[in-house]
């Protein structure tokens, strides 16, 4: 039984030759988890009095957690890897399993001052109803750890590694808890490995959307205005729009119906629902708001009422249904909005649009029989599918998670009915195992009223993000009172489908902005046409052609008016990423042209106006990757 956090699948690298994927794949497991044991002795070491928190294996690596005695920065990285160096070539020291009675390996912890580690332990005793712990132990260094681990440290010295990054990390996630220093660190089965790795870690950064946002005008986050409350500005805007525009002509071609709901509502909505004990911490605080009124008694009064802003869009989407009688031939009925909500995220955990206290959410609810689940779940299915198709993203997979009957706080986080629980995972599961698409299920991270499906983005800078969110649920409806009519003419409750395929604007616009390292398609891109005259006696013949695509083809087009020279005009339409560049000199005002410079292709092309604009206006037409023939 593991007595470590389950960490990420490890992604084979390229692996020696002597060992196949699968082999190399759990070699490399082994390797990173024991150099995570070498990192915490080395810090030990340096930092006597220091305790540990978790160091599993990660995907590119490994990361420890610690309360340290003494403050660590990252100029102090050169010393803790010679200290790591010299654990692994002054002599050779086995890793050895130990495997002890709980009373005697509690004892064990608390004699080593470990205090994280003995409230994990109690916690998996408790959980897993566990005899024994298990400990490794490799020359002077002993931890509690299930493994598995490499032989001895001869295994890992032909292994690349390197520190990578400090953090603050919430002990066991919960901001209620210590804040401890986490280092990350890279590893790999090989020192090539590792130099290939870091090399191409150091490229995505020029990707990273917190630089490429800044350099490309498209959001900003002021102090004045709020922490994770991000402004869009007018390039940032355009991407809002356009993915707006995608999702709406999907969703209608699926028979959704477009719905809109204020930023906030009266507490007691969150009450009913059952949402408040499980989001209140992740909410800004409630607003009390008093009135005085008029009696008809012609006296007046004094009335109290609690508003919060709205985390989600759910409870108002699920008032929308009851607004009026429903009845089974009115199902599926499908609600979507593009909706504002507010979520008061920790300042630490905040990160550019990835993590935001104010987000907008592509969101829909289904409301449905349980009969007709299994063909809305692979709609959706189908639809991400084609969204995703369209915005050229394929690096994905879907995340099962249900819920754990075993967990001691089960009744804390779910809503508890055993059968209900049973009865909608086997829905999904089944609609999921249909839709073909490949699917990772995870115990006990569902959502607290139902199973819920996410899916998982492998960025090009390296993370793993969640884009979406997909749930049934079975138990608000109940909470709600909603209700349909059915073919026997009594009340029957819905189920929901909640669904997000575009996530939040936020998040998916970073995602989109490092997958395209800002040069967006054309379709996408915030200005579509520059026009760049080699002289200003040139502008009103290029004028005229900005016009005409704005005016009779809604294209995003401009013109330079900067009175630069040609060189560092063209150098500027490069620099801003876009995605079509138009020269326009004396030989294209007499012959009627234009010369296109397309980004990132080092050929021109001269074309009539007509020519060029035939082939924009079908590129965006249809979303193309590229400028159509």
């Amino acid at each position: 039984m593991s007595n470590e956090p389950e960490a990420l699948e490890p992604a084979a690298p390229v692996a020696p030759a002597a060992l196949d994927p699968e082999a190399a794949a759990a070699q490399l497991h082994r390797v990173r988890h024991s150099l995570a044991h070498v990192l915490a002795q080395a810090v030990l070491e340096l930092r006597p009095g220091s305790t540990l928190g978790f160091g599993p294996p990660i995907d590119d690596g490994f990361y420890y957690d610690f309360i340290l005695s003494a403050p660590l920065a990252e100029s102090d990285f050169p010393a803790l890897e010679a200290a790591m160096k010299k654990i692994l070539t002054k002599g050779t020291h086995a890793f050895e399993r130990e495997e002890l009675p709980v009373a005697e390996a509690m004892a064990r912890i608390a004699s080593m001052g470990e205090p994280y580690k003995a409230e994990y332990a109690a916690e998996l005793v408790e959980k897993k109803s566990l005899a024994t712990l298990t400990f490794y132990r490799s020359g002077a260094f002993l931890d509690m750890c299930d493994g598995p681990h490499v032989d001895s440290t001869r295994d890992l010295r032909k292994a690349g590694f390197k520190l990578k990054s400090l953090a603050g990390a919430y002990w066991r996630g919960n901001s209620n808890n210590a804040m401890m220093t986490r280092i990350y660190a890279w590893a790999f089965l090989s020192k090539e490995e590792l130099e290939a790795h870091v090399t191409a870690f150091k490229e995505a950064q020029e990707r990273d959307h917190k630089k490429l946002g800044k350099e490309l005008d498209i959001f900003v986050i002021d102090e004045d205005i709020g922490k994770g409350l991000p402004l869009w500005l007018p390039n940032g805007t355009v991407l809002r729009d356009e993915l707006e525009k995608l999702a709406k002509e999907m969703e209608f071609k699926r028979g959704y119906h477009r719905v809109s709901t204020p930023h906030l509502t009266k507490v007691g909505l969150y009450h009913q629902t059952g949402h408040l004990p499980y989001y209140e911490s992740h909410m800004y605080p409630i607003m009390e708001l008093k009135e005085t009124v008029s009696t008809a008694e012609g006296t007046t009064q004094q009335v109290r009422e609690a508003y919060c802003l709205k985390p989600m869009n759910c409870p108002h989407h699920h008032k929308i249904f009851a607004s009026r009688k429903r009845s089974y031939r009115d199902l599926p009925l499908r609600f979507a909005e593009y909706g504002q909500c507010y979520r008061f995220e920790d300042s630490g955990a905040l990160s550019g649009l990835l993590r935001v206290r104010g987000m907008c959410m592509n969101d829909a609810h289904i409301y449905c029989t349980e009969e007709q689940i299994q063909a809305e779940f692979l709609s959706v299915m189908d639809l991400h599918r084609e969204l995703y198709q369209v915005l050229g993203l394929s690096d994905y997979y879907m995340r099962f998670s249900t819920w754990d009957p075993e967990d001691p706080k089960g009744k804390l986080k779910y809503v508890d009915e055993p059968e209900a629980w049973e009865r909608s995972q086997h829905l999904v599961r089944e609609a999921m195992i249909q839709s073909g698409v490949p699917f990772k299920e995870v115990k006990g991270e569902a959502a607290f009223y139902g199973p819920k499906i996410d899916v998982q983005f492998r960025t090009v800078t390296g993370r793993e993000e969640t884009a979406s969110t997909n749930q049934l649920d079975f138990a608000i409806p109940e909470r709600l009172g909603l209700e349909y009519t059915g073919a026997d003419n009594q009340a029957h409750r819905p189920y929901v489908i909640h669904r997000a395929p575009l996530g939040t604007h936020e998040r998916f616009i970073a995602f989109l902005i490092e997958h395209y390292g800002g040069a967006f398609p054309t379709w996408l891109a915030p200005v579509q046409v520059r026009l760049l005259t080699v002289a200003d006696r040139f502008d009103e013949y290029a004028a005229g052609i900005v016009s005409a695509l704005r005016m009779e083809h809604m294209v995003r087009a401009e013109l330079d008016t900067s009175g630069e020279r040609i060189q560092k005009k063209i150098r500027t339409a490069a620099v801003e990423k876009i995605p079509n560049t138009l020269i326009i000199g004396e030989k294209e005002v007499e012959d009627g042209t234009v010369t296109l410079r397309r980004y990132g292709v080092q050929t021109q092309e001269t074309m009539t106006i007509a020519a060029f604009t035939d082939r924009l206006v079908r590129s965006i037409k249809a979303r193309s990757p590229a400028l159509l023939d």
